[in-house]
């Protein structure tokens, strides 16, 4: 603005002068916000966790990319602004501060677990931003402060399906792989809650650092603990090394894993160790002919993504589908607390056979939950 470069050449030695300058300047500022709808992300790029990282990431870059082709958002594009956080949570709080302050973000969105999340969900309140769609269904974004939303069912609901199955065939001995942290053993505790609710047979643990490599020695101690069934509730690299090293034992022990462990990337790290092992989905399978996979995958495709869609990819972009259906129903465009708002009233929506339902007191989309198992080809068979 000419106003604007005039005050700042001018000497600013009377206070009231300094005053307008200041204003000016945030005025300015503010304006350029508004000129796109400026979606945070922090992820990890880089790390132990990256593939799936990048797989969010591009699943909701495909989306807005297709909806900024169609002219954007009340004639706005969207802008997914999304930082490197290596899968470390401390990373991941900074990020947030930078998306806030710095990018002016109108959402935070797909942060890639309930730990990256846990620093950056009270910055986005005090912000009163928007924090949606993180990629956990664990307590602590089910228990979160009320600007977050989310579009997943939780792991209770996913542990239920899975716990059913297993108990429906006299499994009874089951050893919970999780985490030493405050979201690990909170996965742990919904397990020895379901099964004290169901049998009263207390389940064992298998405790890992996070980004700790899986030795010979927890192997050791998993045989030690003799389980009927192993429930896994770590990423990808963890599930994975534990299955080829019980493969290469010549053991098979009965496998299921939460959501979290990303299935593309399981599947890919685990190689035919996979094979047998069954999977909690929370989106339709990624093969499924409904409308919304179509369009996410015609997106991924639009956007220079040639390999497969997964369900990473497909629940990134049917996040960034409902939450670009919430822009649209804003009623101010590229405002962060009309956005949230809008979220706020968005009610039941058709993402295109996938229905979400919020209101100002109903704030997790989506009780969908389907096992699936991977097969020797290392496809997801319903």
């Amino acid at each position: 603005m000419k106003l604007v470069s005039q005050c700042a050449n001018a000497v600013l030695g009377h206070a009231i002068a300094a005053s307008l300058c200041a204003a000016l300047s945030a005025f300015a500022a503010a304006a350029h916000a508004q000129d796109s709808w400026v979606v945070g992300q922090s992820a990890p790029l880089t790390g132990s966790n990256a593939a799936m990282g990048q797989d969010v990431r591009d699943g909701a870059l495909a989306y807005f990319k297709a909806v900024n082709a169609r002219g954007g958002v009340a004639g706005k594009p969207i802008e997914l602004v999304t930082l490197d956080d290596a899968n470390d949570r401390k990373t991941a709080g900074a990020n947030t501060q930078v998306l806030l302050q710095d990018k002016r973000a109108v959402a935070l969105f797909g942060f890639a677990s309930a730990t990256l999340s846990l620093d950056a969900m009270p910055q986005a309140e005090k912000a009163g931003t928007l924090f949606f769609a993180p990629l956990s269904g664990a307590d602590p974004v089910r228990k979160a402060p009320p600007v977050v939303y989310t579009m997943r069912a939780s792991y209770g609901e996913e542990m239920e399906k899975i716990l059913a199955f297993w108990t429906g065939l006299g499994m009874k001995k089951v050893v919970v792989v999780h985490y030493d942290d405050e979201v690990g053993k909170q996965n742990f505790a919904v397990v020895a809650a379901y099964l004290a609710k169901q049998s009263g047979t207390p389940p064992a643990a298998l405790s890992l650092k996070r980004n700790q490599a899986v030795e010979e020695a927890h192997i050791d101690q998993l045989r030690d603990l003799k389980p009927d069934v192993i429930i896994n509730t770590t990423l990808s690299g963890a599930a994975a090394e534990i299955s080829k090293r019980l493969a290469k034992r010549g053991a098979f022990v009965p496998t299921s894993s939460l959501s979290f462990v990303g299935a593309q990337q399981y599947i890919d790290a685990a190689g035919a160790s996979a094979t047998g092992v069954s999977i909690a989905q929370v989106v339709p399978n990624p093969s499924a002919n409904l409308p919304v996979v179509r369009e996410c995958a015609k997106a991924l495709l639009d956007a220079g993504i040639t390999r497969p869609m997964n369900s990473t990819h497909l629940e990134a972009c049917v996040s960034a589908k409902v939450l670009t259906e919430a822009m649209r129903r804003a009623k101010k465009p590229a405002d962060a607390a009309a956005l949230l708002a809008s979220m706020q009233s968005l009610g039941t929506y058709d993402a295109g056979g996938f229905v979400v339902t919020y209101g100002a007191t109903r704030r997790h989309g989506s009780n969908f939950v389907e096992l699936v198992m991977v097969s020797r080809d290392g496809k997801l068979r319903s």
